[in-house]
């Protein structure tokens, strides 16, 4: 009687692992469980919203999570002592929708999903407290913290077809590969006056910019510096090179990179930036991404009170 016993509380255990697994909302009310800090703790889980297919930072590889924010999440995970769980983002449209759709209200097709955390957000404090024309905070109904990463563009090129890349100018005459309705699309299409434009070449991914660079159709892609980063790891673009030019009239050249939680939760985000303030401060952080074969860069937020050395020690450096 016992062993039967055992084996109906185990199944029924496999039975509540898997339905949390796919959704922990309230079905009578059809919304989004109130998942506070101590919920969270009880529950023994984590749910960590990160973008679906958006390498180097969440991807899947036969099925399971992969990427920096992945590990990230993971860790954050392993010192709250609960379990990890990824909680896919399909990108909308604008940032605000991905926030509504993941960290406060949820989908309109399914509104009981919602992640406890979203990272790869943009930490920018003029977006978090932006307003509309009545003067109410756009993006009341959350909270942007924990910046961990600073990110910028990066070009990579073709030795074979560029000598090197010291302007965006040289672009002029030499195809250029970016991810289609992206910010290097729009900067190569228009800086210079548009002449730069029918030598841009629009693929679906940074890694598709890469293959067709690889057949010659292009001598550069720009992209994220931890995308390119990803893509030159590779053995097969072991010929291709970083350039170092900068981007002239692009207003936004560096930003931070944080975390959002629903603004309810700030006990939950306390606990979160705590821990996330110690990887980025010890290096941790750091051997994170030197793992995953990327660079990093200590956010702006903190080089605003740590000393050279400090900063430094936060990048690797003695």
């Amino acid at each position: 009687m016992k062993i039967v016993s055992r084996i109906l509380a185990l199944f029924l255990l496999v039975q509540l692992a898997a339905a949390q697994d796919v959704n922990d909302g309230i079905q009578l009310l059809n919304r989004p469980a109130d998942r506070t800090y101590d919920i969270i703790l009880d529950s023994g889980y984590l749910k960590v919203g990160v973008y679906r297919d958006f390498p180097p930072y969440s991807y899947e590889v036969d099925g399971e999570p992969r990427g920096i924010d992945v590990a990230l999440g993971q860790r954050i995970a392993e010192e709250m002592g609960v379990r990890f769980m990824v909680h896919w983002i399909t990108p909308d449209e604008e940032l605000g929708d991905d926030l509504r759709n993941n960290v406060w209200k949820g989908h309109y097709l399914d509104k009981q999903r919602l992640a406890d955390v979203m990272l790869r957000v943009p930490y920018d404090k003029q977006y978090a407290y932006m307003q509309d024309s009545t003067g109410e905070y756009i993006n009341e109904q959350v909270v942007l913290f924990g910046p961990y990463q600073q990110e910028t563009w990066q070009i990579a090129y073709d030795p074979g077809q560029l000598e090197s890349v010291e302007t965006v100018a040289v672009f002029q005459y030499n195809p250029v590969g970016v991810e289609i309705d992206t910010l290097p699309d729009f900067y190569l299409t228009s800086s210079l006056n548009g002449r730069m434009r029918e030598q841009v070449r629009q693929f679906p991914s940074v890694g598709d910019a890469f293959d067709a660079m690889r057949r010659g159709e292009v001598s550069a892609v720009m992209g994220m510096r931890a995308q390119i980063d990803h893509e030159l790891a590779k053995p097969e673009n072991g010929s291709f090179r970083g350039a170092s030019n900068g981007f002239p009239g692009l207003l936004k050249q560096v930003w931070d990179v944080g975390m959002a939680i629903k603004h309810t939760h700030r006990q939950l985000g306390y606990a979160l930036e705590a821990i996330v303030d110690r990887m980025v401060t010890s290096g941790e952080l750091n051997e994170l991404f030197a793992g995953h074969e990327l660079r990093y860069s200590v956010p702006g937020y903190y080089r605003a009170f740590l000393d050279d050395e400090a900063i430094a020690r936060a990048e690797g450096g003695e």
